[in-house]
């Protein structure tokens, strides 16, 4: 009975332990996503983390806030409240733009699925939020049917164009046969031929903002090769030109119209028209100016955007400006855009009375993007050919960059761009440090020792646990190898990030972000990857070779044991490294960047994505998992040997108690060490604490670092073979020296005598770890063949 209630405890002691275990790494896994999400945004250290209010972000010295708000900390509301009006039912809407009803069509209608009505939020003339009536449209209308009605705009144009408003509010459904479809009957009504009212052109100029709101990917797709936008850009181009000193702004698109008298004797010098920064990354109302007697560029700290046109030479009009937010409407067959980062388009136009004249135009842009996350490395000024349907450098130069504004100069007007190219912005980690340098070095040292030793001994031994150990020690040995010389990118070294805007040469980029492709960082971060895995992997086999050994020791090892650990040991990471490479790449394989869905450009390591992504991430899948599930496994595996082999009563035991727990204590330690329950430690380094988390930081990269040496003290020098041969070494050593000394004159034969006797003893090294004997060296030595089989034996 005794017995059975001390087994009792010992299993309740176990599944306590593993419950505890199971809880720490759940906790430690929870902890790793909270805290990728919370890294998401990552504010400057001088500025506090809730300074910017409202989901506002602090970015390039201010507060980027989204459309609802605005102000210096985000903090003034810029919407409309929910509300209704004709029996539909509309959400907040932002300042300068149409919120859709709740309501939506019928799914037997022709429009199925799309909102009924929309409505307007707007500024009045005092500046005042107000809300317009609602837009009712007709849910048996949708763009293709509308397109068929351009012959109609004529008489029609106010009810197309709303239709057309209504029909893309909803910019997450469009197709890129919508958008076609769209900027066609846009096009016609800013046509002037077709005499469409006033009232309808500006309801067009929102449809055109709201179809700038449309995912870059989806214009991509555009397949028809027409001149549908080339048309549109053109016919807005002739609209800016008509607007009588009057401005249009809209969330993605602003519009400014400056007429010249014809009584004006007096010829302006140059039309200066300017673009603010704004609260938000969307245009507003009071956001543009234009001053019509500047004889040259004046930005300041507020100004984004600035065009100079020099009239001095002409006799004008009248001139025209169109900003849009995106090149989207510009789609290029050699500028490729996959990033969101502003690549504003303006338009200047000059209504001349000599043709042959045309004024020089000079601009200046400032760079907006996420200057955490990337730095500019190359710009082009450029200019839309509508012959190309490209843009093109020609008569376009670049004059310089100072003050974070981007100069061009071009000798002609028309649709103007600064193509931009980025490159990540990456803080590449600095060397590895003393702990890491000098544990991984030692490791390395001890895990060649442990393993030429373990195969050296494995028949004086007579042991089963050699196989695993070794190959537990060489996929160590070798991850460690290459977390010293390859962890670092050579990227690092070799000027990648070096900025190159200060180049004349004015070269169209191809894409708007830049990639320094490193296929050697690549190989080595699924090297890294594979070999981790295979070392947890072997400790996993020798936590189940243990367990058949001490547990079920009644029971033989499986069959084929060996060939069937190796297959898992090295077969199942490769399996896992050559699904995810192979997942990423196919997913990704136009994408220059899939190196780097892969792995992190900062270290050869793999990747961790932002917290949007990380359910669905690799990192998590191939790596995270697999090691938690392997911890696990090994811990409760543990628990159990230690419980029921290694601290279990033993009558028997005939050593002191002290002693029996010393042993009883090492024995614990050497197997923890092959298990790799010191990498539980890596979960307690994400306490919010940083006192507390420094602490198990360096006592992870202790423990970790040093795990070769540590399986070469318990399961090297702590083994009677290696202890009785070092301690005939020792002997030998001191005899040697001592003979050594008392017979200083020994001869050169002598010495080949001893080299020889040593060559002749190597083979016996194959069979079984035996040290040489010291050789008893006298006046009487002789070359003969009996002293020869002596020293053999």
């Amino acid at each position: 009975m005794a017995s059975c209630r001390r087994c009792d405890i010992r299993v309740l002691v176990a599944i306590v332990c593993g419950l505890l275990t199971t809880i720490v790494l759940g906790l430690g896994f929870w902890s790793i996503m909270i805290r990728i999400k919370r890294g998401t945004y990552a504010p400057s250290s001088s500025i506090p983390i809730a300074f910017c209010r409202n989901g506002g972000t602090w970015e390039n010295g201010r507060c980027i806030c989204t459309e609802e708000w605005k102000g210096l900390r985000c903090t003034m509301a810029n919407f409309c409240k929910n509300s209704t009006d004709r029996g539909f039912t509309f959400l907040r809407i932002p300042v300068g733009r149409y919120g859709s009803s709740l309501e939506k069509c019928d799914k037997n209608t022709l429009n199925a699925g799309n909102p009924i009505a929309t409505r307007l939020c707007n500024l009045n003339e005092n500046g005042e939020i107000t809300l317009e009536n609602a837009t009712i449209g007709s849910c048996n209308e949708n763009l293709e049917s509308l397109e068929k009605q351009i012959d109609s705009i004529s008489v029609e144009s106010q009810n197309i164009s709303a239709e057309a408003q209504i029909l893309t509010s909803d910019v997450g459904k469009l197709t890129p046969e919508n958008i076609t479809s769209a900027a066609n009957v846009v096009g016609q009504i800013f046509n002037s031929s077709r005499n469409a009212s006033s009232e309808a052109k500006l309801v067009a100029v929102t449809t055109v903002s709201q179809l700038l709101d449309v995912n870059e990917d989806v214009f991509q797709k555009k397949k028809k090769a027409d001149n549908t936008f080339a048309t549109l850009i053109e016919q807005m181009e002739d609209y800016s030109l008509s607007l009588g000193n009057k401005t249009v702004v809209k969330p993605n698109i602003a519009i400014q119209s400056v007429n010249f008298s014809s009584e004006s004797t007096v010829q302006s010098t140059g039309v200066r028209f300017t673009v603010g920064k704004g609260s938000s990354n969307s245009l507003v109302s009071g956001s543009t100016s234009v001053s019509t007697s500047a004889d040259s560029l004046d930005p300041d700290d507020q100004t984004e955007l600035q065009i100079w046109l020099n009239t001095s030479k002409i006799n004008l009009q009248s001139c025209g400006f169109v900003v849009y937010q995106n090149s989207k409407l510009f789609q290029s067959k050699t500028f490729t855009t996959k990033s969101n980062f502003s690549q504003k388009i303006i338009s200047g136009t000059v209504n001349k009375n000599e043709k042959n004249q045309s004024p020089s135009v000079e601009m200046v842009f400032r760079p907006q993007y996420n200057a955490k996350e990337f730095q500019l490395h190359s710009y082009a000024c450029v200019y839309w050919n509508f012959s190309m349907k490209d843009w093109d450098t020609n008569g376009c130069y670049k004059r310089g960059s100072d003050n974070e504004f981007l100069r061009c100069y071009c000798t002609h007007t028309t649709n103007f761009a600064v193509l931009m190219s980025f490159k990540g912005s990456y803080n590449y980690p600095e060397s590895l440090n003393t702990i890491s340098n000098v544990g991984c070095t030692l490791s390395i040292i001890c895990l060649v020792l442990t393993i030429i030793f373990q195969i050296v001994t494995r028949k004086v031994r007579k042991t089963s646990i050699t196989w695993v150990l070794v190959n537990l020690c060489i996929s160590m040995l070798i991850f460690n190898l290459l977390f010293v010389f390859g962890i670092e990118n050579s990227n690092k070294t070799n000027g990648s990030n070096t900025n190159n805007t200060a180049s004349k040469s004015n070269v169209i980029p191809k894409k708007d972000i830049s990639v320094t492709s490193n296929l050697t960082c690549t190989v080595t971060a699924a090297l890294l990857h594979y070999f981790l895995l295979a070392t947890f992997t072997w400790t996993a086999l020798s936590a189940a070779q243990l367990y058949f050994l001490l547990i079920r020791t009644m029971k033989p090892l499986p069959q084929r044991f060996i060939m069937f650990v190796s297959l898992i040991g090295w077969g199942l990471p490769a399996v896992v490294v050559s699904m995810t490479v192979g997942i990423i790449f196919s997913h990704n394989k136009n994408d220059d960047q899939w190196e780097l869905k892969y792995r992190q450009e900062e270290i050869c390591w793999l990747a961790i994505p932002k917290s949007n992504g990380f359910m669905t991430s690799p990192f998590l899948w191939s790596f995270i998992v697999p090691v938690i599930l392997i911890l696990i496994s090994n811990v409760v595996i543990f628990i159990i040997i230690v419980v029921q082999v290694l601290w279990k009563n033993n009558q028997n035991l005939a050593s002191t108690k002290k002693v029996s727990s010393l042993k009883k204590i090492l024995n614990t330690l050497s197997i923890a060490v092959i298990f790799g329950i010191t990498w539980i430690l890596a979960f307690l380094m994400l306490i919010d604490n940083n006192n507390i988390r420094n602490i198990f930081s360096y006592m992870f990269c202790l423990f970790n670092t040093t795990q070769g040496v540590q399986i070469f003290v318990f399961h090297t020098v702590k083994t009677k073979v290696f202890q009785n041969e070092a301690s005939k070494v020792l002997k030998s050593l001191s005899s040697s020296s001592g003979k050594v000394q008392s017979l200083p004159s020994l001869t050169p034969l002598r010495l080949r005598v001893r080299m020889y006797n040593m060559l002749r003893s190597l083979p016996v090294l194959n069979e079984r770890f035996r040290l040489l004997e010291p050789l008893v060296v006298t006046k009487e030595t002789t070359f003969s063949e009996s002293d020869q089989a002596n020293t053999g034996s």
